[in-house]
């Protein structure tokens, strides 16, 4: 075959096939005048009948030795000999090249012809001894060129051409085996590129805005290829609970999703979203940055929404400078760590809540384990009413129970005095209660502190004896000038002696707390100074039912007062955190009046002026009170099982988390949905594992395994028995 390699660019000699009259025929040799090439702009006429002439010669010379071609280029005057019979062709004269003129001249210019780009057909190998038959002129010079002569001349019988491929361009220039090759490995290097940078495609737009709530239109085709993606954040983009952003000119609006609707007609995604803030965007990335809350420019409709990154949640959900805690990890993301900002959760009050057994005495302990350790120097008061936090605490809290609290009863108010000694209801339970009031101050005078105070009254916390309390009773009932009978003094009098006498209430109403303990039994409670120890576990599971609530009240007004007549000193805040919250707080369709109700109440809507923080641990959200929950700044909602504490719980959460709150019947085990104060934006929150020492013994019993072991029984037993008729652990 013909050394065609050997030209770059193509054969020197290919020209469009023309067909040539016999006086037009030359050789190589042969020197055409520049002025007999046909114009250019000028469409050659229709080529007479005679012999076909080769685009290309059977053999060609090397580039040193070949001769530069003829003004004319090769396609006018005679073609060389022995084109078209068969005949040798003579090696031609070594010529040196002209410098200025080109080896190869551009192909001559035609004028356009409607058969341009017309397929035609393969034609049939031509007889080189024949003459060719007569075709039409059009069809003559737009038929493809002849394939070259063999190396062995046109006088053997050529071999039978085989037909062309589909692809003759690809034939005619192959790619070299190595670069197809390498292209594709580069397609396989490139291929998570490529998936990662579908995030900065859109998908989807803005369609109506309505303040906070708004919707948008989502592509279910750029959703899918989202799901495919590497980075977590993306795969879930447009789902319900997912964050999206929305571009207005250099800011970015990041919104959550409620809802979505499936618009049948266009097959689109219609989703409501709402949005919780903005931030700038980085130039270089396209991230946000500085991120705060609220939205200042709203979006149009029609503008791009975009998927949120995981890079975009980590500026997001990254700490603004403010002391926080670390409570585990975003939802999707791995490594972007959640946090609360403390001074904004305590200042302004927060809830745990959740259903029994999705571990929210764990997350509750894991919360105040970060405080702790955030803050060594603090002062935390717990209400336990289960006793499952004393395990949690013992190495970094004071436990205090029935055994150690000793509380003096003389620190209640006449209030709680009344919910005390004071049993009866109707018309009866004012005479009590005035009786009460009088014997009381009473009581209270006989102290030497009392002498030195200008105004005493029935709620000042001074010590008094039981016994001046009954004596006072006594002498009031014996009065001649009395307005009742004696059954008021007598109702009374024995309630104060059956319960001095009770041991279950030796804690409180014991002879031994007569002395003036008051200061010291302030900083036990408040932890002042905290000594390493900076909270303080009041167990009342042995407190006795009737007056639980009575000495839960007693220990928040403490609190309160504490903070109310120090405000002249510098402020020492104080953490009071109530365990099923719902027992002493409870709505008004549960309301039983009593005083713990009313000092929690007041301490959530006036506590923070003081520097008292309120945090509120129950499994009945419905059950509280809902003025209670609406003052907690910071809510942690884990699942709720009950439908009316769902309803409940979104009433209360803010505007712009009600996209999270429909997760929250589908939330797993030791996952919460945050919301408000204590954080940039509402987030979905995995909490952290910990320790099995710093857990509060509140894990449920494996019955399939104590079920199979015996032995220890008896013991057990008769153990049990001495500390329940002791009335003591």
């Amino acid at each position: 075959m013909n050394d065609m390699n050997r030209f770059s660019g193509g054969h020197p000699f290919r020209r469009p096939f023309e067909r040539v009259s016999p006086d037009q025929r030359r050789s190589l040799g042969e020197d055409v005048p520049a002025s007999a090439s046909p114009p250019v702009a000028e469409t050659p006429p229709a080529a007479p009948q005679g012999e076909a002439r080769f685009a290309s010669p059977p053999d060609v010379p090397p580039a040193s030795t070949r001769p530069p071609a003829p003004p004319g280029g090769f396609g006018a005057g005679s073609p060389p000999p022995g084109f078209g019979a068969g005949h040798a062709v003579p090696p031609p004269p070594v010529a040196e090249p002209a410098p200025a003129e080109p080896a190869f001249p551009q192909p001559e210019a035609r004028a356009a012809d409607p058969y341009e780009g017309r397929p035609t057909a393969v034609p049939a190998p031509p007889s080189f001894d024949a003459e060719p038959a007569e075709q039409p002129a059009a069809e003559a010079r737009y038929r493809p060129i002849d394939p070259p002569a063999p190396p062995g001349g046109y006088d053997a019988e050529p071999p039978r051409p085989v037909a062309r491929q589909p692809e003759p361009e690809a034939e005619r220039v192959p790619e070299p085996a190595p670069a197809v090759d390498q292209s594709h490995d580069d397609e396989a290097e490139e291929a998570p590129e490529t998936r990662s940078s579908t995030a900065h495609r859109a998908i989807g737009e803005v369609l109506q805005i309505a303040g906070s709530s708004s919707r948008a239109l989502l592509d279910p085709k750029r959703l899918a290829e989202c799901a495919q993606e590497a980075d977590p954040s993306v795969q879930l983009a447009g789902l319900v609970g997912s964050q999206i952003k929305v571009r207005v000119g250099q800011i970015w609006l990041l919104a959550s999703v409620r809802t979505q609707t499936l618009d049948r007609a266009t097959g689109e995604i219609i989703a409501e979203i709402d949005f919780l803030g903005e931030g700038q965007e980085e130039k270089l990335t396209g991230r946000i940055r500085n991120f705060t809350r609220g939205i200042t420019h709203y979006p149009v409709p029609g503008a791009e929404v975009f998927a949120a990154t995981n890079a975009d949640l980590a500026q997001v959900y990254a700490s603004d400078g403010r002391s926080n805690i670390q409570i585990g990890k975003v939802f999707p993301t791995k490594d972007i760590r959640a946090g609360l900002y403390i001074d904004a959760m305590l200042g302004k009050h927060f809830a745990l809540l959740g259903s029994t057994g999705t571990g929210k005495s764990t997350s509750a302990a894991l919360i105040l384990h970060r405080i702790v350790e955030s803050a060594p120097e603090g002062h935390i008061m717990m209400i336990d009413p289960h006793g499952e936090y004393s395990a949690a605490f013992r190495g970094t809290g004071q436990i205090l129970d029935v055994g150690n609290l000793k509380v003096p009863y003389w620190l209640m108010n006449f209030e709680e005095h009344c919910e005390v000694f004071v049993t009866n209801e109707g018309t009866d339970r004012q005479a009590d209660m005035d009786i009460l009031a009088k014997c009381l101050l009473k009581a209270r005078a006989k102290n030497r502190m009392a002498e030195q105070m200008s105004r005493l009254t029935v709620d000042s916390p001074i010590p008094y004896l039981l016994s001046d309390l009954t004596t006072a009773i006594q002498d009031e009932m014996g009065k001649l000038d009395k307005a009742t009978n004696t059954a008021p003094f007598l109702r009374v009098k024995t309630k104060i002696e059956e319960i001095k006498a009770d041991p279950r209430y030796q804690f409180m109403f014991s002879g031994m707390l007569v002395a003036d303990t008051m200061s010291e039994v302030i900083q036990r409670l408040f932890r002042m100074p905290s000594n390493g120890k900076p909270i303080s576990i009041i167990d009342v599971s042995g407190v006795p039912s009737e007056i639980t609530s009575t000495v839960v009240a007693m220990l928040s007004r403490m609190v309160f007062d504490f903070a109310i007549w120090g405000r002249d000193e510098k402020t020492r805040p104080i953490l009071l955190v109530c365990e099923e919250a719902h027992r002493y707080v409870p709505n008004e369709k549960n309301a039983d009046k009593s005083s713990v109700g009313r000092i929690l109440s007041r301490i959530a809507k006036e506590g923070r002026k003081y520097g008292i923080s309120l945090g509120l641990i129950t499994q009945r959200p419905s059950d509280l009170a809902e003025g209670v929950l609406s003052q907690c700044g910071t809510i942690l909602s884990m699942r709720l099982n009950n439908e009316r504490d769902q309803d409940f719980v979104k009433a209360a959460m803010p505007e712009g988390a009600r996209g999270f709150l429909d997760t929250i019947p589908a939330l797993r085990n030791r996952e919460c949905i945050v919301c408000g104060e204590g954080t940039a934006i509402p987030m979905r929150v995995t909490f952290d594992d910990l320790e099995e020492r710093k857990r509060p013994a509140s894990e449920d019993p494996s019955f399939s395994e104590l079920w199979n072991e015996s032995g220890g029984e008896e013991e057990a037993v008769e153990r049990i028995v001495t500390r329940w008729r002791a009335q003591h652990r």
